[in-house]
């Protein structure tokens, strides 16, 4: 039994209080115990963006050490989530983070943006910059419409010089003539971007090297016969675009080099949903070849230029999503492959979107709206950008 006068067996709570207080300045002195800085660091910068983002919430000095930009540049970058739907209005593009939790690493409305111009539609993605169509009150070249590049992970931005008189945009919005907009920008040459805009037979390409659009007749024999934006990939300084018949049309950044690749496997004409993508430095082309059955294919073109693909992988999709019929009124598609593994992204178009590891074959729910449109996967890129003007 303790005796009257000595001090009590546990704090009291007006100590306990004292030391919990003087302990969370410590914390906030040290972001972790008495570890420098310098090997502090060099952690950090190993770890992907994703994990960054959730270390910020440690303390104050945790936030500003996980935001210093030496850090954020170094650290590995993935894919971190997809940017859903076209207009960049209030409530018309969302950001998904890939987990399915917590706020978006990105704020989707680009308020960097809005401070400059009052409409700001999203166009295009690519590894880690976006291409929008802004406008002004005021007229600002092609009636109104300009092309912005930006960086939403930096909120750095530039904006591109008037196009080309023949591709008028608000000239051909109102003869209901849709021009398609494409960004090509590979994060190992960070300086240097292009923008293709995809008209009948002509094809107007912007460099930021140059600084200025070159027009230059379509080299595609066929016309565009392209299937849209999301349907693109830029790689090894090529633009790839998707076409209805299936194949794939490519130009290089010059408008020097035209092409097209044939879709592999005996497609069928039943053919839907089929897409392209690129993960691990290689094209990945996708196709399910019956509406009813849903029998997914997806091929790898690993040695690029012979155009010889290699089927990585069949699998029956309905089986994925733990059923054997399609209803009416269900639509299931592969929209997206992880750009460093053999993992696909698919939907169900109303419930349900999961992923679907190729090596182990897992299946896991995720948490992304369920309604997909327009989903373009988002790589977050910190390296430096010398040709941005803001």
């Amino acid at each position: 039994m303790a005796q009257s006068g000595s001090p009590p067996p546990f704090p009291t709570t007006e100590v306990s209080s004292e030391m919990r207080k003087k302990q969370k300045q410590e914390d906030e002195q040290e972001p972790l115990g008495s570890l420098p800085e310098g090997p502090l660091v060099e952690i950090l910068s190993r770890v992907p963006y994703s994990s960054l983002c959730r270390f910020k919430c440690v303390s104050k000095p945790w936030l500003a050490l996980c935001s210093d930009p030496q850090v954020r540049k170094r650290c590995p970058q993935t894919l971190s989530g997809f940017f859903q739907r076209y207009s960049c209005d209030k409530d018309g593009v969302q950001f998904s983070n890939l987990s399915g939790r917590g706020p978006p690493m990105v704020d989707p409305s680009l308020p960097f943006l809005r401070k400059n111009y009052e409409v700001v539609n999203l166009e295009h993605c690519c590894g880690g910059l976006v291409l929008c169509r802004c406008g002004k009150s005021g007229h600002t070249g092609n009636n109104g419409y300009i092309f912005v590049v930006c960086n939403p992970a930096t909120g750095k931005w530039t904006q591109l010089p008037p196009c080309p008189t023949e591709f008028d945009l608000r000239f051909l919005f109102d003869l209901f003539v849709e021009t398609e907009q494409y960004l090509g920008f590979d994060p190992a040459v960070p300086s240097r971007f292009v923008v293709f805009l995809n008209l009948w037979n002509k094809v107007a390409i912007y460099s930021s090297d140059t600084g200025r659009w070159t027009v230059v007749q379509s080299g595609w024999i066929y016309g565009p016969r392209t299937m849209g934006y999301l349907e693109c990939v830029f790689l090894n300084g090529t633009m790839h675009l998707l076409t209805s018949q299936p194949s794939i049309l490519t130009v290089d950044t010059k408008g020097e080099v035209w092409g097209e690749i044939d879709i592999p496997g005996n497609v069928p004409q039943s053919c839907v949903d089929h897409s392209i993508g690129q993960s691990q430095g290689c094209l990945y082309a996708w196709y399910v070849d019956n509406p009813n059955t849903c029998q997914l294919s997806v091929w790898a073109l690993q040695e690029y230029g012979s155009e010889n693909w290699t089927l990585k992988h069949t699998v029956n999709i309905l089986e994925l999503f733990g059923t054997h019929h399609r209803k009416a009124d269900e639509s299931y598609k592969m929209f997206a492959i992880h750009p460093d593994r053999n993992l696909i992204f698919l939907t169900d178009g109303k419930k349900k979107t999961i992923s679907y590891d190729m090596d182990n074959q897992e299946v896991h729910v995720i948490g992304i709206c369920k309604k997909l449109w327009g989903v373009q996967p988002y790589i977050p890129c910190f390296a430096e950008w010398p040709s941005v003007a803001h």
